[in-house]
């Protein structure tokens, strides 16, 4: 296929003041700031738990609310403004996210800051609907791929700027100043957002009953659960990924924010190595992905007495990685490519309920088992997600029998991987 998104661009949309691409690099932007928010505490989970007095595990649920939150968010928002403007709705969410931030910063107590923490899901559910189906309005059809990696890369890059600036920051000024900066940051973004993005009306109102009708569809169906197995596996992982590193014999703080920060440099090459290649083969691409994942993750058991092999693997892992959120949205919307808004709905409800079980099942498991029981669980769940993402012998014998005529066209990849 030669794009993610139906091949359009909507003629009611003028481009903005400052181009098509800034108004795509502001989406980033808005991806960047509430993903990075959203995983902060994987960089402070320790000073954080210290400072509230709680155990690690009760700490992680500063990651694993906003999860659940934003995984009915995503589905509901969309419903909730389906006649409003989408750029005021994003300046909204912004600015909402904003104060969510000061108020976590603010936070005297642990039932604070986890009310805070629950605003922020109602942002990362919204700004995930409506961002990441909005590049095919702004860019000519022939670059939505390239536009929709842009818009999602700032999910990579929160990996590589935000997360750990703000483990640099926590650990120099308190992890409330961490907080503090990123209230800051979505202001910004806010500002960005309303002078970079045109007016973006309503194209066509996203119900409960579209939404029901999209993820019958087997594709979609099939799609997300291989989402939600891979994401709840890596998250199961990485959100203790600083356990993990401590296992590492002579590593400290410092040299742990130095890891995170090549695991998200990583991870934008991965991004963008991820989108040309799943716009020829989107399953075929979310396979290498959670073999990669699976494989990666397996490797760091052993790998925990030598800094060497751990910050490659570490650096393997978020290339991997990297590609999960393109690769995903690419092969779900070519599986419903009218309802590219509903998609993306149901990814983000998928892939935060996803982030929030994996976060908690892996809390769980480190209390009990360690690092190396929350390294085992996240290979198993990658492993499922490899063989669900799998062809099945018979469907892939029907597809060439339907559809012989079309090989090497858009739809058609070879061994019927295309979808």
């Amino acid at each position: 296929m030669s794009s993610p998104t139906p091949a359009r661009v909507s003629p009611d949309i003028s481009p903005p003041p400052g181009g098509r691409w800034a108004a795509v690099l502001a989406l980033a932007g808005a991806t960047f700031s509430v993903v990075t928010t959203e995983m902060l505490p994987v960089g402070l989970l320790t000073p954080l738990g210290d400072g509230l007095g709680v155990s690690a595990g009760t700490a992680g649920l500063a990651l694993t609310l906003p999860g659940l939150v934003a995984a009915v968010a995503a589905p509901l928002l969309p419903v909730a403004v389906r006649r409003a403007d989408r750029r005021r709705v994003l300046v909204g969410l912004s600015l909402l996210l904003a104060a969510a931030d000061l108020l976590s910063a603010l936070a005297p107590g642990v039932a604070a800051l986890l009310v805070a923490r629950a605003l922020v899901g109602v942002c990362i559910g919204g700004v995930w609907a409506v961002a990441a189906g909005l590049a095919v309005r702004l860019v000519p059809a022939a670059s939505v791929g390239r536009a929709t990696a842009v818009v999602f890369s700032g999910i990579a890059v929160a990996s590589v700027l935000g997360v750990p600036a703000g483990t640099v920051l926590g650990a120099t000024a308190g992890w409330r100043w961490a907080f503090a900066g990123l209230a800051v940051l979505a202001v910004a973004v806010a500002a960005a957002l309303a002078l970079a993005l045109p007016p973006l009306p309503a194209e066509r109102t996203v119900g409960t009953g579209e939404l029901r009708r999209v993820a019958a569809l087997p594709g979609v169906r099939r799609g997300l659960a291989v989402v939600g197995l891979l994401v709840t596996g890596h998250f199961a992982a990485y959100t203790y990924v600083r356990s993990v590193l401590e296992r590492v014999p002579g590593l400290g703080a410092g040299a742990a924010g130095t890891l995170l920060l090549g695991y998200g440099v990583a991870g934008v090459v991965g991004t963008f190595a991820a989108g040309p290649a799943a716009a020829r083969g989107p399953r075929r691409t979310v396979c290498v992905v959670a073999a990669g994942v699976t494989a990666v993750v397996a490797l760091l058991v052993p790998a925990g007495g030598s800094l060497g092999a751990s910050a490659l693997l570490l650096v393997l892992w978020g290339f991997v990685y990297g590609g999960v959120a393109v690769s995903a949205q690419t092969w779900l919307t070519a599986a419903a490519p009218r309802a590219p808004e509903a998609v993306s709905a149901l990814i983000a409800a998928v892939f935060n309920t996803a982030i929030a079980l994996g976060a908690f099942t892996g809390g769980r498991t480190a209390d009990t088992a360690g690092a190396t029981g929350v390294l085992w669980l996240g290979v198993g769940l990658a492993l499922l997600s490899v063989l669900a993402a799998l062809p099945r012998p018979a469907a892939r014998r029907a597809r060439r029998t339907r559809r012989p005529e079309s090989a090497g066209g858009p739809g058609r990849t070879a061994g019927g991987w295309g979808t």
